[in-house]
């Protein structure tokens, strides 16, 4: 059996510290392949309980830190999934980041965050940086087209959280169903003229809402029109507030609680009582909306549960072995929740 590498003193003696062992010198001490010392601390029931026994002790001996990176290049996985967010200072990404966090922990995969900044060109750029790097990818609120996420799913493991593309994995919102539940109860308020603040056109979330209003609206004879788009942000909230007043709306259904927020106020700067003078829904019911002067009726969605959901239909992807169902598709419920900033139409 070779002797282990030689001890060499250490900084405080004045001379350079002892390399750090490799695997190589853990099979030389324990008189192994290197291969198998690799297949012995990666997956032990491969190799004979007196081998591993051997090697165990030789890495013990030597200090022996298996290189993780190695690790990943010899496995084919980084136990790493890259979550993709639209915009990192929206609060309603807090739920989702918490979810992944949480569900990711729980199989052993580590989260890697990143910020699109609402561009489908930093999407496109990031995700290709990560093909190498992580075992797979959430895409929330995605700006690609229909074609590039088919793409882009062909060439990794992919899970998309409100954007559904046939062939593509999705966690789905189902909030048009409570953007309608918005319609009905502005009605039985007494509003017949009601306007949607639209968010971006790339969002396929506000083109699905629209499309449920419209048909919505109707069904019921009710005039809703469409103002905007706006930045889905507390900034254009000011913008949106004075196209509502213009439009003569007396009631208002924002694409996201920050626009809505935003709106409310620009409203109150401008003397304009909420719910006394207009109505506001938000949506997605995002922490601080119950906060807000009036409280903001919004539409409210399990969504840290999206989170958790999308991972687990990723690593279906990712481990087959893991037993998990596949699915392609999980639409998740969504309600109206009504707080103070809707209320009768002024007669």
């Amino acid at each position: 059996m070779s002797a282990p590498p030689s001890t060499t003193p250490d900084a405080s003696s004045g001379a350079l510290p002892r390399k750090p062992a490799t695997i190589h010198d853990v099979a030389a001490l324990s008189g192994v392949a290197a291969s198998t010392v690799s297949r012995a601390l990666s997956t032990p029931a491969r190799v004979n309980f007196r081998t591993r026994a051997r090697i165990e002790a030789a890495a013990a001996q030597l200090n022996y830190v298996p290189n993780a990176q190695a690790k990943a290049l010899s496995s084919g996985r980084t136990k790493a999934v890259a979550v993709l967010v639209a915009d990192i200072t929206n609060p309603f990404y807090f739920d989702i980041i918490r979810g992944t966090q949480l569900q990711l922990k729980a199989a052993g995969y580590t989260q890697l965050l990143v910020d699109t900044e609402e561009s489908d060109e930093v999407e496109v750029n990031t995700i290709e940086q990560l093909q190498n790097t992580a075992d797979g990818v959430i895409l929330t609120a995605s700006r690609l087209s229909d074609d590039a996420l088919a793409q882009v799913a062909a060439k990794m493991p992919l899970v998309t959280i409100n954007r559904s593309v046939p062939g593509v994995p999705s966690v789905v919102l189902d909030t048009p169903t409570a953007t309608n539940q918005a319609l009905d109860h502005l009605i039985s308020l007494g509003h017949s003229h009601i306007a949607y603040l639209g968010g971006p056109e790339t969002s396929s979330s506000n083109i699905r809402r629209w499309e449920a209003l419209t048909a919505a609206a109707k069904v019921r004879s009710v005039d809703v029109v469409r103002l905007g788009p706006f930045a889905p942000r507390t900034y254009a909230g000011a913008a949106a507030a004075d196209a509502l007043v213009h439009s003569g709306a007396t009631a208002g259904i924002a694409f996201n609680d920050l626009l809505a927020i935003g709106m409310l106020q620009r409203l109150q700067a401008r003397g304009v009582k909420v719910p006394e003078d207009i109505s506001i829904v938000g949506c997605d019911d995002i922490f601080g909306a119950d906060f807000c002067s009036p409280p903001l009726t919004t539409v409210t969605a399990p969504v840290e549960q999206a989170g958790r959901v999308a991972v687990t239909m990723l690593l279906s992807q990712i481990e087959p072995g893991r037993g998990l169902l596949p699915r392609s598709l999980s639409v998740l419920p969504t309600h109206l929740t009504i707080r103070g900033s809707t209320g009768p139409v002024r007669t």
